[in-house]
């Protein structure tokens, strides 16, 4: 039973990452690191190595099942891949219809969830400071690069996917949103309808190097600098407030392959000066409870988390 519990846990765990990665600028990384199966998921990943591919050559699956944490793998997955199916057309429908409580939610979400994570850090230094600061500050500055045009070379389309793929597991910073900033997120969209398989394959084999190399990068730092990177993943997180703001206006459009126009740059703005610009209500109540429902949320997980972990 025990067995089971876990891995249905693991399985919602997967749900909650795959809701965030629905959303531009919400990192399925940090709800990761939340919901506390971040470092089990880099270990996991970084078990794909030489030994164990060696397991699968000599057709030992299941010794090569238990190597790589299958279990669990296949667990989370089937989470992000539920809600993914699931839950697009109704986070795509709260963004159009009411953009607001749902950026005020995440927002909520994601600051309280950096000081809940800032907590696990025991040796308080000025370094850790440091990279508190550092993460915010470059979060924040990622955040505030306009989508660039790009090469369509073969070369660079595989440098996107192992970037936005590094992105993608880091909290706070969404890799979908790398995509649009390095000019590829229209060009791989387009190849997923066109099933371009070429690029796609490009851009698959850019993602498993990027991720089978950054993950180890991320577990070492961790093994050997505990303090620092969380001090580190906890300022992306809160300098990626600054996608999530509720209150902003569009100040240029971009146009999409499909000739739609969609925004490329926006401005935050008080909910004061929103009403003003707008015209449109801030709607500060809701957004008020939204904003609350994100802590209570988060709070609920990490006292689930807590009571589980004695049981």
């Amino acid at each position: 039973m025990d067995f089971i519990k876990k891995y249905i846990l693991t399985y919602l765990k997967g749900m909650g990452m795959g809701a965030a990665d629905i959303v531009p600028g919400v990192s399925g990384g940090s709800i990761a690191l939340i919901t506390g199966i971040y470092e089990e998921l880099l270990r996991s990943i970084n078990s794909f190595n030489g030994d164990n591919l060696k397991l699968l050559i000599k057709f030992q699956f299941k010794a090569f099942f238990q190597a790589v944490n299958g279990a669990f793998l296949i667990s989370l997955f089937l989470g992000i891949l539920t809600s993914i199916f699931s839950l697009s057309k109704l986070i795509t429908f709260l963004m159009l219809e009411h953009p607001i409580p749902l950026w005020s939610f995440f927002c909520g979400l994601i600051l309280i969830s950096a000081f809940l994570i800032l907590k696990d850090i025991k040796n308080w230094s000025l370094g850790v400071v440091i990279a508190l600061i550092l993460g915010t500050v470059v979060a924040y500055f990622i955040t505030e690069l306009p989508p660039t045009s790009s090469p369509d070379a073969v070369w660079f389309t595989f440098l996107a996917g192992a970037i936005a793929i590094c992105a993608m597991i880091l909290p706070g910073i969404s890799g979908s949103f790398i995509l649009l900033i390095l000019g590829q997120y229209e060009r791989i969209l387009q190849a997923v309808s066109e099933r371009d398989f070429v690029t796609l394959g490009v851009f698959a084999v850019g993602c498993i190097i990027g991720l089978l190399s950054f993950s180890r990068v991320i577990s070492w730092l961790l093994k050997r600098f505990y303090s620092l990177t969380i001090g580190l993943l906890s300022g992306f997180m809160l300098g990626s407030i600054n996608k999530l703001w509720p209150w902003k206006i569009v100040t240029a459009y971009r146009t999409s392959s499909s000739g739609e126009q969609k925004p490329f740059l926006t401005e935050n703005l008080s909910p004061s000066a929103y009403l003003e610009q707008t015209g449109m209500e801030p709607n500060l109540m809701w957004a008020s409870m939204a904003f609350l429902l994100g802590i209570v949320l988060v709070f609920g997980i990490d006292r689930l988390a807590a009571y589980l972990s004695k049981s």
